[in-house]
């Protein structure tokens, strides 16, 4: 393992520790959005070119910032003074760390673990990107659009409620 992959690891694995230990809202999304910063950056390490860059655009560009929005339109002004860490948090870490433990176990145990990886197909972002343009373009359209209306709804629905408060 090389010390780039460590950093990124311990960068990925922080975050989503914060992500799941954090009170505050606004700051789990925050520490989830670096989890998935992480990721991307494992992913590009990887020679995942197209799932690292897809990985930023779809999870930080657009759930977490979307997540960040949902947050601050219908934040609670009363949870600004709980503490920043829950009161179970020592238990959680005992739970992660004893179903880390079992899942690590039974990878390295299983026959899947000591068997040769076949050759990686020479698939290039080009090669992807030129099929979502031409063979999937419609229901590539057809995802673009639900994606719209369901932001559109989301909007309706805080506004209303934001109507409902006044």
């Amino acid at each position: 393992m090389t010390a780039s992959f460590m950093v990124l690891a311990l960068l990925t694995v922080a975050g989503m520790a914060a992500a799941m230990g954090l009170r505050n809202a606004v700051h789990c999304v925050l520490a989830l959005t670096l989890g998935f910063v992480g990721i991307a950056a494992l992913y590009l390490q990887l020679g995942a070119q197209f799932v690292g860059l897809a990985q930023i655009m779809v999870y930080v560009g657009a759930v977490a910032i979307l997540a960040v929005f949902a947050i601050m339109m219908t934040h609670n002004p009363e949870s600004a003074n709980s503490p920043v860490f829950s009161s179970q948090w020592s238990l959680g870490c005992i739970v992660a760390t004893a179903v880390f433990a079992v899942l690590a176990r039974a990878i390295c145990s299983s026959a899947a673990f000591t068997q040769l990886l076949p050759p990686q197909p020479e698939v290039t972002v080009h090669q992807i990107g030129d099929s979502l343009m031409h063979r999937y373009v419609l229901p590539l359209e057809i995802m673009g659009l639900l994606l719209t209306a369901a932001l559109i709804g989301a909007v309706v629905i805080a506004m209303d409620r934001r109507e409902e408060m006044k």
